[in-house]
């Protein structure tokens, strides 16, 4: 059973006076597709920084992703349930399909949790041990530990019988590693896609540019030549004769 977490939020009044706008289980949870168990619980985000503290509105009432906003945040509550409870059953590109995070995940790695995000994240763990995997080594971290996972390629692991909870901090980073390799490649894909829509210029046609000159050429026979003075024709009489 996922864990629910009570989350209280301020604001103000129509005075602008202090106030608690809500304050109960926090609504916004989901179930990770093909991973029984792995359940994230998204409390708040903001969109830019500094933030934007107006308004009453939940900021976390929008689809889960797994990442936040270039410039922004996401305040998340995540449960990892027993490796046994579904390690042998994963689909791990679904997974990952279903928060928005395809590109995350490093698919040649066998480790089917090992990922990357654009991100600076402060996990605490609240509840339970598991195990931080880097590609080249890993550390158990118990009920009160923090680990500050900067922009790395990553996993997770709980080898006990118990789910593990912590808190995640995810604030939006300056992409490394694998996540800057998949950026460049959509990017150059994007740029691609454009060249190929853009439609040729077009260029005048042998015959428009020659109908053009000959309308030029009629355009000049019809104008009329500057009139002379006929031949011997008396000049103006001069002034006062």
């Amino acid at each position: 059973m996922v864990w629910r977490v009570r989350r209280v939020v301020t604001g103000h009044d129509k005075n602008g006076k202090s106030k608690f706008l809500l304050d109960g289980h926090a609504p916004n949870v989901k179930e990770m597709v093909s991973m029984p168990g792995l359940a994230l619980t998204d409390l708040w985000e903001t969109l830019d920084a500094p933030a934007d503290n107006s308004g009453a509105a939940d900021a976390a009432r929008r689809p889960i992703k797994l990442e936040p906003p270039t410039k922004g945040s996401i305040l998340r509550i995540v449960e990892f349930p027993p490796d046994s409870a579904w390690r042998d059953q994963v689909d791990a590109k679904k997974a990952f399909d279903s928060i928005g995070a395809g590109h995350a995940k490093d698919h040649a790695n066998a480790d089917p949790m090992m990922h990357t995000t654009a991100t600076v994240d402060y996990i605490i763990v609240l509840k339970g041990e598991i195990y931080a995997i880097m590609d080249t080594e890993e550390t158990l971290l118990k009920a009160g530990d923090i680990l500050i996972q900067r922009g790395t390629n990553h996993s997770w692991s709980v080898r006990g019988t118990e789910p593990c909870i912590v808190a995640a901090i995810l604030i939006g980073a300056k992409p490394l590693g694998l996540a800057a390799k998949v950026r460049r490649q959509a990017a150059a894909g994007k740029r691609a896609g454009k060249a190929a829509a853009k439609p040729a210029a077009k260029t005048p046609a042998a015959g428009k540019a020659a109908a053009k000159k000959t309308a030029a050429g009629k355009t000049a026979a019809r104008k009329p030549a500057a009139k002379k003075p006929a031949a011997g024709k008396p000049a103006a009489k001069k002034a006062g004769r």
